[in-house]
């Protein structure tokens, strides 16, 4: 495999393949030259696309009316993970307990998009884009948080610098930053949203060959180099680090792999991606069933990648959300049908965790959003507007969320 010196010395992708063939002195200079130009923060976003029950997530186990409103399906108190006497954990959520009591998980509750949709794909749309309502939006707020971000904290960008595990770029990457969808490591696609119609070498070749960009169109040359190291890199190889143990699910190996490229040093700054199956109209389950078989999996993989990022933790971000949450009351069919509130998960080296953030609305009958929800007390993209602060340095929060108004003054200190 041919690639160029100038790729090694800039970003040290070989270390995706593994550096058993190179003489240990040579590893050790060209790792430490490309440490020079990976990203000093690093954001992770996580969609839980279906609208999680944020109530039977983070439990508000000392309202009473949760448990008159959820006869079959509320979490027993004797069996909710306590966080602070008021909210617990879910059980299937015991691997974030120590990270929340280490301080380094915080959650806001009674969090959303002040849109009132209960259209899933709509409410999609507007979280991704950052503009609840607006439909015309075509590119989304992580995205715009790239363009937004302070220049200064970066000598260089790479085509790696905005990544998705999943098929097609999603909206919350869409726009004028290019960014790269991956379904593994050697299957990719490029550019806006949509499946890539030619195959990825014309795709990177049209995309860098045709940019008035210099510092994208000088990147091409390497992009290449790194594609071929994707490619020569066999997932199945890597080694998670401190014991980490991802499930066998595509959500863990789409955690695993993000684990994989922020450690090449290719210049992930934002990674993206998403998991499902959180839509419980029927069946949801109490303490075991259909939500605590998924959220198992979604918390034993964050859990198993941060484990896995080791020290380089401490400069990584995580951020969880999901269009909205569920009804207050269950169901006939012990489920739960579209509701508003939710709660999202803020994970990081520099977040001031082991604290549930937001103004909690209660659960009595006349608190309720339209007598049937859990009411919005915080505006999603005031938890946005800070991580994307405070992780990349996108201080035009004008541009990132237009129209919101989001200012350092409104936020909640969660860093």
């Amino acid at each position: 495999m041919s690639t160029s010196r100038r790729f090694f010395l800039r970003n040290g992708a070989f270390a995706l393949a593994g550096t058993t063939a190179l003489p240990g002195f040579l590893v050790r200079s060209v790792l430490a030259q490309a440490a020079s130009v990976a990203p000093t923060r690093r954001l992770v976003v996580i969609f839980q696309r279906g609208a999680a029950d944020g109530l039977n997530i983070v439990v508000p186990h000392r309202e009473k009316n949760y448990y008159a409103m959820r006869p079959s399906i509320a979490i027993p108190q004797s069996q909710v993970l306590d966080l602070d006497g008021f909210f617990g954990l879910h059980p299937s959520l015991a691997s974030f307990k120590p990270l929340y009591d280490q301080g380094h998980l915080a959650i806001v509750h009674a969090v959303g998009s002040p849109d009132m949709t209960r259209s899933h794909f709509d409410a999609q749309d507007f979280m991704e884009s950052g503009t609840p309502g607006n439909k015309s939006t075509r590119d989304g707020w992580l995205n715009r948080a790239l363009q937004a971000e302070d220049l200064r904290r970066h000598a260089s960008h790479t085509a790696f610098r905005a990544v998705a595990l999943s098929a097609d770029v999603p909206l919350t990457l869409a726009g004028q930053i290019p960014a790269i969808a991956l379904n593994n490591v050697n299957n990719f696609a490029v550019g806006g949203r949509g499946p890539t119609s030619s195959p990825a070498a014309s795709a990177f070749e049209a995309m860098y060959g045709s940019s008035g960009d210099r510092i994208f169109h000088t990147a091409g040359e390497e992009t290449f180099d790194a594609v071929q190291m994707l490619r020569a890199a066999d997932p199945s190889q890597y080694a998670p680090a401190n014991g980490a143990a991802y499930p066998a699910s595509e959500f863990g190996s789409n955690m695993r792999q993000i684990a994989q490229l922020l450690k090449a040093n290719l210049g992930v700054e934002a990674a993206f991606t998403d998991v499902t199956g959180w839509d419980t109209h029927q069946n949801q389950g109490s303490v075991n069933g259909q939500l605590a078989n998924r959220l198992r999996d979604f918390s034993d993989s964050i859990a198993a990648f941060w484990r896995d990022m080791g020290d380089s933790a401490e400069d990584i971000t995580l951020v969880t959300m999901s269009e909205f949450g569920r009804t207050a009351r269950e169901n006939g069919t012990g489920g739960t049908d579209h509701g508003h509130a939710n709660v999202m998960f803020v994970l990081g080296g520099h977040v001031r965790g082991g604290k549930v953030y937001g103004r909690w609305p209660g659960l009595d009958n006349d608190q309720l959003n339209q007598g049937r929800d859990l009411a919005l007390t915080t505006d999603y993209r005031q938890v946005l507007g800070e991580v994307v602060a405070t992780s990349l340095g996108a201080n035009n929060l004008g541009l990132v969320f237009p129209g919101a108004a989001i200012t350092p003054n409104r936020f909640l200190r969660l860093a």
